[in-house]
């Protein structure tokens, strides 16, 4: 089935497109129920019929509980194309169960397909089901979540030492792009923050960029070596669990990149001292790490705010504020 899932995620993903920005969330109409139903049993699985409610899910796809006779599928749906919605998040998922399966410790979802409809008006990927519980052994995921860190890239690029990923995706539903770049820093430059910026069109984040995107380099030393990773690249509360007692992650934003650009989005993870040294005890702290975290954090507080807009930009200016004073 795993080989199966991952011919059908690379022959959407090769025509994967930019989606248009989104600044605020978009009405999803459910639909496709009966392209799913097809997949099920045309997979050799049997009838699958939704098991009843929604299990959330955001403005741009909903989620569910399908099962069959002998098994129980985590489907979500979207009134996106799979190549700007599902083609990603379906590689990201691969790509981390891979690098948990060589280190241990962490329990991400199987993916079995990801797919448009067949009218074209919207797409769908079915996974494996867990039965989530609310955060276990913090000190157990910190250690995991280093353990998937510290694993070597799978995929030739990465291996060679580029930062990127085989594919663009989304974060939230924000596109991500992800062309391979050799220098950590252009990449962060160009395919992170640049693109967040631009997508702002704001005059005060204009400004501090201006200022702070010829200085990026300053935020590493000469002979501070910077290796690609895998990184969840959305880790926040939402999505963070235990699957039969095992930390768990899920929903991605995919990449390879610097280890530390994973902690962006800290500041509403809740990660707390446990979960630190238990990290920490496989990856120590950087000299700069403290400097960095505002650097990281602004790709999201940006992001944020090209989402949902409101006090995120203020979030996002103080973070490009807070990198300027740290150079000075």
């Amino acid at each position: 089935m795993r080989a199966v899932a991952l011919v059908l995620v690379a022959s959407v993903a090769s025509g994967l497109r930019a989606a248009p920005r989104i600044a605020a969330r978009a009405r999803v109409t459910m639909g496709g129920a009966g392209d799913v139903k097809r997949w099920f049993v045309d997979a050799g699985l049997g009838e699958a019929k939704p098991s009843g409610g929604s299990l959330g899910g955001s403005g741009w796809s909903q989620t569910g509980k399908w099962v069959t006779d002998d098994a129980s599928y985590f489907v979500k749906q979207s009134s996106r194309s799979c190549a700007s919605m599902f083609a990603g998040e379906a590689a990201g998922l691969t790509a981390m169960r891979d690098a948990a399966g060589d280190a241990g410790g962490l329990r991400i979802p199987e993916v079995f397909v990801a797919k448009d409809y067949e009218d074209g008006k919207g797409s769908f990927i079915v996974m494996e089901f867990l039965n989530m519980g609310s955060r276990g052994d913090m000190h157990a995921f910190g250690r995991a979540m280093a353990q998937m860190h510290l694993s070597s890239p799978a995929v030739p690029e990465a291996a060679a030492g580029q930062f990127g990923f085989p594919v663009d995706n989304t974060i939230g539903a924000t596109p991500q792009p992800n062309g391979w770049t050799d220098d950590w820093v252009a990449f962060y430059r160009d395919k992170r923050l640049a693109h967040q910026v631009n997508l702002a069109g704001d005059a005060s984040i204009d400004n501090l960029w201006r200022k702070l995107k010829p200085r990026l380099g300053e935020f590493f030393d000469a002979d501070e070596a910077i290796e690609p990773v895998i990184l969840h690249g959305d880790l926040w509360s939402g999505n963070i669990g235990t699957a039969e007692g095992a930390p768990s992650i899920f929903d991605p934003a995919c990449y390879f990149g610097h280890h530390e650009a994973e902690w962006g989005m800290s500041w509403c993870a809740s990660l707390g001292p446990q979960f630190w040294q238990g990290y920490r005890e496989l990856i120590p702290e950087a000299p700069k790490f403290a400097q960095r975290r505002p650097l990281y954090e602004a790709y999201h507080q940006l992001n944020h705010y090209n989402l949902f807009g409101g006090g995120y930009r203020g979030a996002a200016c103080q973070c490009l504020e807070q990198c300027l004073r740290s150079l000075d």
